[in-house]
């Protein structure tokens, strides 16, 4: 926290209200999509950011570069494919749009249109690896996290049986990544997401 600086602060905020937003936009508008106006009635279809945003889950993504937002509730019975692939492809639209902002900012880059020292350059290197971290982060197969859905939507359901523990226990699993994984300068949760958004990263942006 102490080590940004007002520039890359500001990036972090404007990143945060655009990139969760969407991320449960996502989620919200394939549930509906899928046959279940849930989110339509609890005011998520929306690309208002307060309806999305989280407090403490918003402060963590600026100050630690993961968090969360609200999560989008839904009746997965109402889904015309089915609960399980349901519930699969909704959680997998967040993650997915988190990858497509990442590739559209990452357009002036490939195209060669900005100077290294401007601020739009900062915010967008900003945008596309906080981006990232949030795809790679959600994309974690522990309960809460999206992809914990989607790895349960598309496992054969005899693996149901250790996926049962692994997401009754998933949010103890992920608070001990997060927290006590974390000493000085090495972090467990780093560990496990940092070199693949590193390789995403210069991949996408082609630097």
């Amino acid at each position: 926290m102490l080590g940004l600086d007002a520039p890359t602060l500001v990036a972090r905020i404007f990143t945060l209200i655009i990139a969760f937003t969407i991320h449960e936009l996502a989620h919200a508008w394939t549930a509906v999509e899928l046959g279940d106006d849930t989110p339509r009635r609890m005011g998520r279809l929306t690309l208002n950011p307060l309806a999305h945003l989280d407090f403490l889950g918003s402060l963590l993504l600026v100050f630690a570069g993961f968090g969360w937002a609200k999560p989008v509730m839904t009746n997965p019975y109402n889904f015309r494919n089915g609960p399980r692939l349901g519930m699969a492809l909704v959680a997998a639209a967040g993650p997915f749009s988190n990858l497509v902002m990442a590739l559209v900012a990452a357009i002036p880059f490939r195209l060669g249109l900005l100077n290294t020292a401007s601020w739009l350059t900062l915010f967008l290197v900003e945008f596309i690896f906080l981006n990232i971290i949030l795809m790679l982060f959600n994309l974690l197969p522990i309960g809460p996290l999206d992809g914990s859905k989607v790895l349960r939507g598309f496992a054969p359901r005899e693996w149901d049986s250790w996926l049962n523990p692994l997401e009754q226990w998933g949010p103890f699993i992920l608070m001990a990544l997060i927290f006590l994984g974390s000493f000085g300068r090495f972090s467990l949760i780093g560990l496990i997401i940092g070199p693949p958004a590193n390789f995403l990263y210069h991949a996408i942006v082609g630097l």
